[in-house]
């Protein structure tokens, strides 16, 4: 998917000077290396992935890293001494909320998504958690957590030499909770400097991209409408993030200082949302409610919004099976988006072809594989689609998923074992790898592909059987049987890692004054922790691919 384009008619005026934000100190590198940060970002992302809330979807994810990482790119330095790569991901949620977690894993409700109505608005979301990861909180925060553990140690002495002096129990007991009170403070209070802290950079952020940095203050306007039951009834030197209302008029002062930039916003950003509707309650109800909203939508005058209510007909459609009017729906949004209307940009330039089409079609397409006449079309497209969109990783999945359908299973295979060593992350890959070694019968390849699947996926455990059913297959070979002993040590050493890693993370929860403040899923009011300020960690070991697939493909011919 191409990054978003920006008008031709459009000037940038220079970069906003970068305000003095603060250096981090060696206190807070030491309480978390970037690399161990990276590490439990990868630990939660394992958990994340087997969500049914992750929304796993080729467009949305492809949109939303393309994007992301655009704005990452405008703010130099801003991937750490590390170089790390940020993934930006969406979940399906109700609750209008975004997080960042640790080494540069970024997620975006689904609610927000749509409740966004510009791309300056979702890159205000982006921008400020892209901040939280920048200027490094989760660091930080654990290294103000490890001096505060001290607070409530040092109340407990003083408790019990009040008490020996002669002031009662009353006197020790009224110490302790001083003690207490004073290191929740102190987290609260870093809660709202980091939050402050992230929308400066955020905003910085935003203008070196070239969005129109209003859009903060329109998206914070409504989450402030969003959240006024929950800010009307908490005190603010109780709330973590700062009240709305002062991050509003704090980014206005700022606003007031920069010359204004117009952008106009991609026709990916609406058709990622028409189909993010659909995704986020696909259920037959859910279906109902998509087809009225897109009813409404297609009775505006924009035609960037009646190309995307079109396209989400089309979706809905072929939710429901019905690829007929799937691709009817299709060709009419193609053809609204292709339309040149009067204006002041009617002419300036054409619309860049869309991926997201491109995948739709063959979706549409695959649906209808058992016609031979259609598979041999979703092939050709699908081929066609990989030269237009070298980069779309859904547009390579869907060429993987044509080839195996229509009986290239050995080619598949071939391009697939390309895909992995570039792309040696996507669990995606392995199991299309998996699917064309089970059409050619090499099932002790199939059990190793499937178990690479399950690594990058943290499913440890069901790797190891997966490598099991490999030994046992006919037709291992002695060299498969030495691959599959060497990488099941490998695993079997990460597993016991896994538990003293688990031991050691309980450790740390238990010690007086950590707090626990993230959310793999967004469901902080039933599993007890804050996915509003999601700066936090669960403890697996990260996978690492396995990168004798080609050679052991190479020694069955």
């Amino acid at each position: 998917m191409c990054t978003v384009p920006m008008s031709a008619a459009q000037t940038l005026p220079p970069p906003p000077k970068q305000s003095n934000l603060p250096t981090l100190g060696d206190t807070e590198r030491e309480a978390l290396s970037p690399l161990m940060e990276r590490k439990l970002g990868e630990e939660i992302m394992n958990d994340i992935r087997r969500d049914h809330d992750f929304l796993d979807d080729d467009p949305i994810l492809e949109y939303l890293n393309n994007f992301g990482n655009a704005l990452v790119d405008a703010r130099p330095g801003a991937r750490g001494e590390a170089n790390f790569d940020f993934y930006f991901f969406c979940l399906r949620d109700t609750q209008l909320n975004a997080f960042a977690l640790p080494g540069g894993f970024i997620a975006v409700h689904s609610a927000l998504l749509l409740a966004a109505q510009s791309e300056s608005e979702l890159a205000s979301v982006l921008g400020h958690e892209i901040g939280h990861v920048v200027q490094r909180h989760i660091a930080r925060q654990l290294g103000k957590q490890r001096q505060d553990v001290l607070i409530p140690l040092a109340a407990i002495i003083l408790a019990v030499l009040a008490a020996k002096a002669g002031g009662g129990g009353d006197v020790g007991l009224g110490v302790f909770a001083a003690g207490q009170g004073l290191a929740i403070q102190r987290q609260l209070n870093f809660g709202r400097d980091a939050e402050r802290e992230a929308d400066r950079v955020g905003f910085q952020i935003m203008g070196a991209a070239g969005f129109d940095t209003s859009g903060m203050v329109a998206f914070f306007q409504r989450l402030q409408t969003s959240m006024r039951n929950y800010s009307d009834f908490t005190p603010a030197w109780l709330q973590s993030h700062p009240l709305t209302t002062e991050r509003i008029a704090d980014i206005q002062a700022r606003i007031r200082e920069q010359p204004y930039k117009q952008r106009l916003d991609s026709e990916d950003f609406y058709l990622v949302r028409s189909r993010a509707r659909v995704l986020q309650d696909d259920s037959a109800q859910g279906l109902v409610d998509a087809t009225v909203f897109f009813d409404n939508q297609m009775l505006q005058q924009s035609r960037q919004q009646t190309a995307a209510a079109q396209y989400g007909m089309a979706f809905v459609a072929l939710k429901r099976g019905d690829t007929a009017a799937a691709q009817g729906w299709l060709d009419k949004a193609r053809a609204t988006v292709d339309k040149v209307t009067p204006g002041v940009y009617g002419a300036a330039k054409p619309v860049a072809p869309s991926s997201i089409f491109a995948y739709t079609e063959l979706e549409i397409e695959l649906a209808q594989s058992k016609d031979p006449v259609m598979l041999k079309k979703a092939l050709a497209d699908a081929d066609l689609a990989r030269g237009r969109f070298p980069l779309s990783r859904g547009i390579a999945h869907k060429y993987a998923e044509a080839l195996i359908a229509a009986g290239q299973a050995e080619l598949a295979a071939h391009y697939l074992r390309d895909q992995v060593q570039l792309y040696k992350a996507e669990p995606e890959l392995y199991d299309l790898l998996a699917q064309a070694y089970s059409a050619l019968g090499k099932q002790a390849l199939q059990h190793l592909a499937l178990a690479e699947s399950y690594v990058l996926q943290g499913g440890v455990l069901s790797a190891l059987d997966q490598l099991a059913l490999g030994r046992k297959a006919p037709d291992a070979s002695f060299y498969d049987q030495a691959v599959i002993d060497a990488r099941e040590r490998e695993l079997q050493a990460r597993q016991r890692d896994i538990m003293g890693e688990k031991d050691k993370r309980d450790l740390m929860v238990q010690a007086p004054g950590f707090k626990v403040e993230a959310s793999t899923t967004g469901k902080d009011k039933d599993k007890g922790v804050d996915a509003d300020a999601a700066h936090g960690f669960h403890s697996r070991l990260s996978p690492a691919p396995f990168r004798d697939l080609d050679a052991l493909h190479k020694s069955n011919q």
